[in-house]
């Protein structure tokens, strides 16, 4: 899990580089200038274009932190369960019921030469990584997983995540151009909503940890 959070760390610091960026283009404290004479590289009609297209990349930076922060912190869980070796038998009813989700994805005569310790290979040769969100995170879909698993929900707002994922799937289908969805939000805008999300995605984190450390995926510890 420590791996988990100091990756979410590295994309954040990532994130708040670009962001304060964009900021300062946008006030015009940072100019984009050509090498050769330092005259500005864009005129005004193209820095407003320029600045959309910003402003909409922001939200796929952000969109990208949602779904590899929830598909790692998921991710830490199963590798908890492999290193401790822990039993079907041993995990509470919301891991079990996970775990034979998970079964039921895969055709028996690809999956049964893996089940050689069957009460310890099935938690873990049935887990699929790609399988945890596929394009659709959002506040609604963390909250489900946590109630999957027996996590405690994240108290923090969430609204914002919804938002980020909307318009990351209007790019990511053509539904909306970049201009388009960059007109949508100021500066403003996407700064409070990196905020938020950086926020609600902590909160999260910080349950699953506790989640880890407390081994509240043990039957023995079915209500934390």
């Amino acid at each position: 899990m420590t791996t988990v959070q100091q990756d979410f760390q590295s994309r954040v610091a990532e994130i708040e580089a670009y962001f304060d960026f964009v900021a300062r283009v946008d006030v015009g404290d940072t100019l984009l200038v050509a090498s050769a004479d330092g005259q500005p590289a864009y005129s005004a009609s193209a820095r407003d274009d320029l600045l959309r297209t910003f402003r909409a990349s922001a939200i796929l930076l952000l969109y990208n932190l949602m779904e590899s922060t929830v598909t790692n912190a998921v991710e830490a869980i199963f590798d908890e369960l492999s290193s401790q070796g822990i039993h079907f038998n041993d995990c509470r009813a919301e891991v079990r019921r996970v775990v034979l989700t998970n079964l039921k994805q895969h055709n028996p005569g690809d999956i049964l030469p893996e089940l050689q310790q069957l009460s310890t290979d099935i938690i873990i040769k049935t887990f699929k990584k790609d399988k945890i969100v596929s394009g659709n995170v959002d506040a609604r879909r963390i909250k489900e997983l946590s109630d999957e698993y027996g996590i405690n929900r994240p108290a923090a707002d969430g609204n914002d995540l919804l938002t980020v994922k909307t318009s990351r799937n209007d790019l990511a289908h053509g539904s909306k151009s970049f201009a388009e969805v960059g007109r949508t939000f100021t500066i403003a805008d996407i700064v409070r909503m990196k905020d938020k999300v950086i926020a609600y995605l902590s909160a999260m984190l910080a349950n699953v940890a506790a989640y880890i450390q407390q081994q509240h995926y043990r039957t023995s510890a079915a209500n934390p």
